[in-house]
């Protein structure tokens, strides 16, 4: 009787320790980084940082998808937490920067660095993911928005860049620094379209134009792109909480009204279909290769032409509805799972703080602050006078002032406007390549 007693006792106390451990994983489960539940996630990190230390992760798309995403969860995760910071974009100057000072530091392996160069570099990640968001946001975007948007949009893109050059050009003065020196090694690369798309091309430029090597040339403007690139990002952020706030003022992703100032109506969601997201990814790809085709005939920039044809197609009306349904949820998908592990990989890769850190002083940083800012501001007043959305005219102007196409993702994550994607794209590589081509031939007339 004791005994039986004794073990009633027991089930007894065991029944509320059961029920914490119970209710406590319970509360780990609803715990989520990003979309995974906590302790999934502290799983699969283990498991990747494990294979990592012992040389065993994959050096091809599988370890570089695996890298950039579980560290992209995390830190997409944290800045839409952190107070203030999630205010002005934090996902992804978490995203960009927290990797960069962790290649700085050492801290990232080198089997992780293999993955991720393999994935960003060999397999070209990034111009795949900008391919998918480019074509799928054109052809799922309404015809008249978008023929509004292209015509409007080089008006407050030029003002901009000319108010820019001259803020950064007179606030350089005010700090010391030469005007030429200014010009070129500061403002120029800031507006000249990213690192392979401006600095590169700038840098051999400058190299047979002033002598010495070309290598030299760019580790003088990279830091200028950086910190225009950073300034960027924080500015559409802070545009993006205006357009919250004072909801007329802002299109969320769309950048005009329709003509009589009225918006233009959304179009109903539609059932996903998952074979025709198959379509709109071999439709995203080949309109890529009609870029690369198009440049090597015509010498334009392949994602120029990528952009102008997928504008015709749409335009014409070619492209059966379905066939951009699918090209549509395809962009949906990649921009809603893939930007903050994409920005990852750009921060470990693409932002040298190293170079950053040589050259960096306060007074540099207010001169590349003012390009930027001005070229915002100037994009937001000129595009209300235009009758468009001056929130999204700001965001698109500012395009121009970051990292290309690297620029275009990191500023338009950070205001949550992916959708205008093709029109950042066309100021980021239509003006980057009138920078490079005007600021070589006016070297050249001063040297």
């Amino acid at each position: 009787m004791n005994t039986k007693t004794n073990l009633e006792a027991v089930t007894k106390n065991e029944l509320p320790i059961q029920n914490n451990i119970k209710s406590l994983w319970e509360k780990l489960m609803k715990a989520k980084v990003g979309v995974l539940p906590l302790p999934l996630y502290i799983v699969l990190a283990a498991i990747i940082l494990t294979a990592s230390i012992y040389n065993t992760l994959p050096a091809d798309m599988i370890g570089g998808f695996a890298v950039i995403m579980i560290l992209g969860m995390l830190l997409g995760d944290l800045g839409q937490r952190i107070p203030i910071l999630k205010e002005i974009g934090g996902p992804a100057i978490l995203a960009l920067l927290v990797p960069s000072i962790l290649v700085f530091l050492n801290v990232i392996n080198t089997s992780s660095m293999e993955a991720v160069t393999t994935l960003m570099k060999t397999s070209n990640f990034l111009y795949f993911y900008i391919s998918c968001l480019v074509v799928g946001s054109i052809l799922g975007m309404n015809r008249k928005v978008l023929i509004q948007g292209f015509t409007r949009m080089f008006v407050p893109l030029i003002v901009g860049t000319v108010l820019a050059v001259l803020a950064g050009m007179l606030v350089g003065l005010l700090f010391g620094y030469d005007l030429q020196h200014t010009s070129f090694y500061i403002v120029v690369p800031i507006i000249g379209g990213g690192i392979g798309e401006g600095i590169l091309p700038l840098s051999i430029a400058y190299s047979s134009i002033l002598g010495g090597s070309a290598e030299s040339f760019v580790s003088q403007m990279i830091p200028a792109a950086v910190i225009g690139n950073i300034f960027a990002v924080v500015s559409a952020g802070l545009m993006m909480r205006l357009g919250e706030k004072k909801k007329h003022l802002s299109g969320n992703g769309k950048l005009v009204k329709s003509e009589d100032g009225n918006e233009v109506p959304e179009e109903k969601e539609k059932v996903i279909d998952f074979s025709l997201m198959g379509a709109g990814l071999l439709i995203a790809c080949t309109f890529f290769i009609v870029g690369t085709l198009g440049q090597k005939f015509i010498g334009v920039p392949g994602p120029v032409i990528m952009i102008l044809f997928a504008t015709l197609i749409k335009c014409l009306k070619v492209m059966p509805h379905k066939m951009e349904d699918g090209a549509h949820n395809l962009y949906k998908f990649i921009s809603t799972s893939l930007t903050w592990p994409l920005m990852v990989g750009l921060g470990m890769l693409y932002i040298p703080l190293e170079d950053v850190v040589k050259i960096v002083t306060p007074a540099y940083v207010i001169v590349c602050a003012s390009v930027v800012f001005i070229m915002m501001l100037s994009g937001y007043f000129v595009g209300k006078l235009m009758k468009m959305y001056p929130v999204d005219a700001a965001i698109v102007t500012g395009c121009h002032s970051g990292l290309g196409g690297t620029g275009d993702v990191a500023i338009l994550s950070a205001s949550k406007r992916m959708a205008l994607m093709p029109f950042a794209q066309v100021a980021t590589r239509i003006g980057g390549v009138s920078t490079v081509i005007l600021a070589s031939l006016l070297l050249k007339l001063l040297s």
